[in-house]
């Protein structure tokens, strides 16, 4: 997209900015309101920069505008929004993104002052993930959440929905083009929330075919780029997607691993989280999302190389909190400690049960498995049986597929404590005791 086309061009909508054309020349801006303090607001922006990138545009130039509150027509005031507009004519800008979510009325009045598109965060993330889906649950997802954020942005941007149905028999007397338009997309919403419960459905039904397997879950969750996918290839020995970009990962991969104690697990990678996660997204992801719920521990991986890690690690907590997993067990991982400055790595592991792993190298990952391992059986519930002295082939199997706690000899039989997962204690149900 060249900017001598600006002016006249048609304006996208938020959610089709021409981010794909590569070279697009981007003007970030950056308000901090609120409690945000500088430093927060000049880590977000540097974060905007890369998600801009990721998107496929060039950032050409970043703009921090310190307020109290935002203004309710421009979001940076008329003056400030002039600035800008001096700025991008003289930068050669084709859009300028903004790093906190505008209303669509603040978004129209500035792209009538800026003379250019204007996008603000949630429509940037929208974009990278819309690129990013492959499966058709991923597609259907991003889909859902890009037209419930376009639905109240119709006034007055000619949205063209000529690939949904309609025409003669659907208008109504009088009705404008923007009811016609509203209602289209409406019934694409109501079409996409359909198949998307389909898919959920059978998603569920997969998990629940998991769960018959007696296998226990893990999720790997953490920011984006945080190494996740590196680190399942690592404990998996696998060859999942891998790129040093955000959002590389939409589509949850689920993969055998096998402890050190000999058990097998499901290990699971899923969608990065980031700061301010669209509310859009977060709905539509809710049932791919559900694996994390549902996960018997939470391995939580953190970039040991990010300038701002606990704030990434608070903005986890907060999604985690947000789909209903705030209460699953989490073990805290330190990752890319082979590129990390030691001293921070030191401070980002000085909860006691914290690790540090490279998943790149390997270095820690054998730790990282014996701890999961350790998590896994206590949460595994402790069993009493009874076996009989004639009965040596049962004993045998306990110890071969459970973990004997305690065994005590009495005049007859053996009593046995032990973790034993739902199948073990169905199979040595006729010596269960308590």
């Amino acid at each position: 997209m060249s900017r001598s086309s600006a002016r006249g061009r048609r304006r996208l909508t938020a959610t089709e900015v021409d981010f794909d054309v590569v070279h697009q020349r981007a003007l970030l801006v950056g308000t901090g309101v609120g409690a945000r303090s500088v430093e927060e607001a000049e880590l977000s922006l540097v974060e905007l920069g890369l998600l801009t990138d990721t998107a496929g545009a060039e950032p050409v130039e970043t703009i921090l505008q310190r307020r109290d509150r935002p203004d309710p027509a421009t979001y940076v005031g008329r003056g400030k929004a002039e600035e800008l507009h001096e700025v991008s004519e003289a930068l050669d800008i084709d859009v300028v993104v903004f790093d906190d979510e505008l209303s669509p009325a603040q978004q129209r009045n500035l792209e009538k002052l800026l003379e250019r598109d204007v996008v603000d965060r949630v429509a940037l993330i929208l974009d990278i993930f819309a690129q990013h889906a492959t499966s058709q649950e991923g597609m259907v997802q991003v889909e859902l959440a890009q037209l419930r954020y376009r639905m109240p942005r119709l006034r007055g941007r000619g949205v063209e929905l000529s690939q949904q149905a309609g025409g003669i028999g659907t208008r109504g007397p009088g009705e404008t083009q923007l009811e016609v338009d509203r209602r289209r997309l409406q019934r694409r919403i109501t079409k996409l929330e359909q198949d998307l419960k389909r898919l959920a459905k059978t998603r569920s039904t997969q998990r629940k075919a998991r769960r018959r397997r007696d296998l226990q879950r893990v999720a790997v969750v953490g920011y984006t780029n945080a190494g996740k996918s590196t680190l399942l290839n690592r404990l998996a020995r696998t060859d999942v997607l891998v790129e040093d970009r955000l959002f590389s990962t939409l589509d949850p991969t689920t993969r055998r691993v096998h402890l050190p104690g000999g058990e097998t697990i499901l290990c699971s990678d899923t969608v990065g989280f980031v700061r301010r996660l669209p509310h859009q997204l977060v709905e539509a992801f809710r049932s791919t999302l559900e694996e994390v719920a549902e996960a018997d521990v939470l391995v939580h991986l953190v970039d040991a190389t990010a300038p701002d890690a606990e704030a990434q690690i608070s903005a986890v907590h907060e999604v985690l909190r947000d789909i209903g997993a705030g209460d699953v067990p989490e073990l805290l991982v330190v990752n890319k400690i082979d590129a990390a400055d030691s001293d921070r790595v030191h401070e980002l592991t000085t909860p006691p049960e914290a690790l540090a792993v490279s998943a790149y190298t390997g270095e820690g990952v054998d730790k990282l498995l014996a701890a999961v391992g350790d998590r896994l059986r206590v949460l595994t519930a402790v069993t009493e049986l009874e076996v009989p002295y004639d009965r040596g082939d049962v004993l045998a199997a306990l110890h071969r597929d459970a973990e004997v706690l305690v065994e005590v000899h009495g005049d007859e039989s053996t009593r046995v404590r032990a973790r034993l997962g739902n199948a073990e204690r169905a199979r040595f149900g006729e010596f269960v005791t308590g």
